[in-house]
């Protein structure tokens, strides 16, 4: 890696991407499907922007890093270091004006995701993680009348929840779970205390937060889920395919924030 500040870096890549995609929220903002026919699928001029302009800053500062993106496709995958980025994890949220979006930044070393940061630029919130910690940065949720809104980082911290009776699961539909696992993921949202629908990688970022218990998907590619893997892991949970293995990839994954919970989840979707 370069001796550019990487924190200063990231940070800017989550700023300007942030200043490409917010003229677009909330307003009459086409969307064309990707899927042509199939499950609707789209993107919008907001999702090329913020990653045209990622991709434009990254090759800039790092030329020999390869970059995998959502919109774009591949450049140098096989580097050493390869940038993992979705401009807007979300959206279908996004075109909807719900704030559940968010610009997802990983990165990669040798396969093995090292560093992320979910960006959710309308609440200006900033969630980064490197496996071994992980931190939320965003707005004081107090501060002195007359001194103007002031900024907070705190470290993130999963919580302990041992049994499924006690959780609290979320996936961004279960519409968009294969149809051949529907089953196995209702056997685990029966037992759980609550489930909640449509985080997309908020989802992640509020398990990691110590909010939300269990995260339960399928379908995802590797730019939906490389970046959230560090802050998963360096806030104490646990991210792995259905069948316990490397979630990096994508794929069927399930995030817990407590290894015991893990455990069971594995358990009971392996049917």
């Amino acid at each position: 890696m370069s001796a550019v500040d990487f924190e200063t870096f990231v940070n800017r890549l989550a700023t300007v991407s942030g200043e490409a995609i917010m003229p677009f929220f909330r307003t009459a903002i086409a969307a064309e499907d990707k899927a042509h026919g199939g499950a609707f699928d789209p993107v919008t001029e907001a999702d090329r922007s913020a990653e045209l302009v990622i991709r434009r800053m990254i090759k800039d500062t790092f030329p020999d890093h390869g970059v995998i993106g959502e919109e774009f496709g591949d450049d140098k995958p096989q580097a050493e270091y390869v940038w993992v980025i979705d401009p807007i994890d979300g959206t279908k949220s996004f075109i909807c004006g719900f704030p559940t979006w968010g610009t997802l930044i990983g990165l990669s070393h040798h396969g093995r995701p090292c560093y992320g940061m979910m960006h959710q630029p309308f609440s200006r919130e900033r969630f980064t993680g490197d496996g071994s910690a992980a931190f939320w940065r965003g707005p004081a949720r107090s501060y002195a009348a007359g001194q103007g809104e002031t900024e907070e980082k705190r470290r993130l911290s999963t919580r302990s929840c041992p049994t499924l009776a006690q959780a609290t699961l979320m996936t961004t539909s279960p519409a968009l779970i294969a149809p051949h696992r529907l089953a196995d993921f209702q056997r685990i949202e029966r037992r759980v205390r609550l489930s909640r629908y449509g985080g997309d990688c908020y989802a992640y970022c509020a398990l990691a937060a110590g909010h939300v218990d269990l995260v339960i998907e399928t379908g995802l590619k590797p730019y939906d889920i490389v970046a959230l893997i560090p802050i998963i892991e360096g806030a104490g949970g646990v991210i792995t395919t259905w069948e316990g293995g490397d979630p990096a990839t994508g794929g069927e994954i399930v995030a817990s924030g407590d290894p015991a919970l893990h455990r069971m989840a594995l358990d009971l979707l392996a049917g």
